[in-house]
């Protein structure tokens, strides 16, 4: 029995050697990062994906608490986040997923994909979590929608062609009687003869309707355009947020920014078009960003709370040098840019968004001499 036992203990011991190997070669050549944490939020695995991606080797980590890679706000948060769920229970980012930011080791801020799971180990529990980087994918997006832009600029150019000359053609016909009405009139104000006052009468009645009916043409063509809106639904806000300023990071210099997301907890959910709402955030996050380029200090700070008449108002603040006042009348404009490369339509695309979406948009100095651009939303319990 004792000769069986050990053969028995030998192939044991083998099969484990070989299940360490296979673990490690898979660990060693997966491409998303793999990184295993304790219940105090200490690193104790570290993967070679891992370690390219954010720029530590596993001995410079291990022991080291997880938000040593986290932006704020996380980054303050994270142990009261695994205190929260040690303690009720709630899975809040376990098993769900969620794209988030991290942060390598010069600082540099950038969109990663996020899946935790939860491992029990001889009475302990262990969390992983799998990191893709959303860099590569987010700038092949972004050649496509280049790509898909320049056909939807060509398409517009072509619309909007045939649009002005149908609008031209339609618009004519009243324009043409007010015109010959106003003409008659001002011929008979001219004229020796006594004026015959019932006919000036009927000219500039005829030139009232006319001009109405040019109105009314111009009114349907608003209505049509905006039976083409895009529908909306309850979005989370706080989720909208962090996902936008993600994305805004993208090719951009984020080292030493200091970032904080603020939802005040009254607010929740707000009724939005989640894809033209992160385009505002991804604006305004990015013209911040873009600001800060020579401030001393980058503070830049997402906030949301409770408005009036059930809206949400958000402020997306920064310590830049703040806004030129001779611009202050024209930050909206089409075509309106302090960038030297900038088409100056960003603010412009913000301000209909937020329009389309029944709210307002404005812009203050912040509380650092920045600019503050404040937006409001409908909740969605009260939409």
């Amino acid at each position: 029995m004792g000769v069986a036992d050990d053969e028995i203990d030998d192939l044991s011991a083998r099969e484990h050697s070989l299940e360490q190997a296979l673990l490690g070669s898979i660990l060693a050549t997966v491409p998303d990062a793999l990184i295993v944490i304790d219940m105090k939020g200490q690193i104790i695995s570290f993967s070679a994906a891992a370690q390219r991606m954010f720029q530590y080797a596993e001995s410079d980590v291990l022991g080291e608490n997880i938000s040593m890679l986290m932006p704020s706000p996380d980054r303050e948060r994270h142990d009261g986040y695994i205190n929260h769920y040690l303690g009720t229970g709630e899975k809040r980012i376990i098993g769900i997923g969620r794209l988030t930011s991290a942060r390598r080791r010069d600082g540099s801020v950038f969109p990663i994909e996020l899946s935790v799971g939860e491992v029990h180990d001889q009475g302990k529990r262990l969390f992983t979590g799998f990191i893709r980087d959303l860099t590569e994918r987010q700038q092949a997006e972004t050649r496509v929608a280049d790509l898909q832009a320049e056909l939807a600029h060509a398409s517009r150019v072509t619309a909007m062609g045939t649009l002005a000359s149908a609008l031209a053609h339609e618009l004519n016909q009243p324009l043409t009687a007010i015109a010959n009405y106003l003409e008659a009139g001002r011929d008979m104000l001219d004229s020796d003869q006594p004026v015959d006052r019932e006919l000036l009468r009927e000219a500039m009645a005829e030139s009232a309707a006319q001009a109405l009916r040019a109105g009314e043409i111009i009114r349907s063509l608003r209505e049509f355009i905006k039976r083409g809106e895009t529908m909306r639904q309850p979005e989370p806000l706080r989720g909208l947020l962090a996902e936008g300023t993600a994305l805004a990071f993208i090719g951009a210099d984020s080292r030493g920014i200091d970032m904080d997301i603020s939802v005040d907890r009254r607010v929740d959910e707000v009724f939005v078009n989640r894809v033209q709402l992160q385009q505002v955030i991804i604006n305004l996050v990015r013209n911040a960003v873009d600001a800060m380029a020579n401030s001393p200090a980058r503070i830049l700070r997402l906030s949301a709370a409770p408005a009036e008449d059930g809206r949400v108002e958000v402020v997306v603040s920064d310590s830049g040098p703040g806004l030129d006042p001779d611009m202050s009348r024209t930050l909206f404009t089409p075509f309106t840019t302090t960038k030297a490369s900038g088409m100056g339509v960003g603010l412009s695309i913000c301000q209909t968004i937020v329009e389309g979406h029944g709210g307002r948009i404005w812009a203050e100095p912040s509380q650092w001499g920045g600019a503050a651009f404040h937006f409001t939303l409908d909740a969605a319990d009260g939409a």
